[in-house]
């Protein structure tokens, strides 16, 4: 699964269906998202907080202008806000440069995500079809549609997070395939983390992430009964950094910050594994010492 100029949008990781655990009714009752937070990226609110540090400052405020639109979408999405659809759809409008059509059937077209996205591309070269397939996983998460198999899985973590690695591709200066197609890897790699990570979270929300195929296969993911279903997705993110990870030379600057990015993320599985693969109900959290020791470590390479 960031800012560029003075952009200001409302702050905000599918699914087989269970009995939702959030009734649409509390969910009407939660208060409008506020004017996004400028301490999103504090040191330990955001797994990438400290990578966002190593970038230089245009590049730092570009990527935070990516992060606040896609941010903003994803938890107007997982909050069933009745403004998620009407988003998505604009930015799928602006990536699909179908303004005009858009206006022909009313359908709105300035929001701020796609104010931030214009200013985003007068500067690089964004990806728009990437652009759509981070749409098509929101309004996978907006349906509730389920991932029944490997496939499925594979489809859905390249819509969520691979998308995502391309167009950061587009801001750090990748234009080759080879390193569009690794970042693409890299974000493959850390959208699986998140699903290991959220595994709980999501469940109460009514959220299975896991593919019905790898429930069959390993048993549903119940904290105690899930340490084979975890050792399976974490070999499987693990080998997706390693392939992803050849990309990062590629990038025009903020390869430090990726490297960084990407051991941080690793991290996470690590904790998985400290913690019993998920022999207690809970989120993997990394301490912020070890993080400190991966960005010391990083700053000194």
């Amino acid at each position: 699964m960031r800012d560029d100029m003075t952009v200001t949008i409302p702050s905000t990781e599918s699914t087989r269906q269970l009995p939702s655990a959030r009734a649409s009714s509390s969910a009407r009752r939660k208060p409008q998202p506020p004017a996004w937070d400028p301490a999103a990226f504090a040191p330990d609110s955001s797994t990438f907080a400290p990578a966002m540090a190593l970038l230089p400052p245009d590049a730092r405020e570009d990527v935070a202008c990516l992060y606040r639109v896609l941010r903003t979408l994803d938890d107007l999405v997982d909050e069933n806000d009745p403004r998620a659809l009407t988003r998505v759809a604009a930015v799928e409008c602006w990536a699909s440069e179908e303004e005009a059509q858009a206006i022909e059937v009313g359908r709105p077209l300035d929001t701020p995500e796609t104010r931030a996205l214009t200013a985003l591309a007068r500067r690089h070269s964004l990806s728009r079809e990437s652009l759509l397939e981070f749409c098509a996983g929101m309004r996978h998460d907006i349906a509730r549609a389920s991932i029944e198999t490997d496939a499925d899985f594979t489809r859905y973590c390249q819509q969520a997070g691979g998308s995502v690695g391309v167009v950061l591709a587009n801001i750090l200066g990748c234009a080759s395939p080879a390193g569009e197609a690794g970042m693409a890897t890299l974000g493959q790699a850390m959208q699986v983390t998140n699903i290991l990570r959220d595994i709980d979270e999501d469940l109460e929300h009514g959220r299975v992430y896991i593919s019905g195929a790898a429930i069959e296969r390993f048993g549903f993911p119940e904290p105690g009964a899930r340490e084979e279903l975890l050792r399976d997705h974490i070999a499987r993110a693990d080998a997706l950094y390693e392939e992803g990870i050849q990309a990062i030379p590629l990038l025009g600057c903020g390869r430090r910050a990726m490297t960084l990015a990407t051991a941080l993320y690793r991290e996470i599985l690590r904790q998985i594994e400290r913690e019993g693969y998920g022999a207690r109900p809970g989120r993997a959290v990394v301490a912020p010492w070890r993080r400190r020791v991966l960005s010391a470590r990083c700053r000194l390479a």
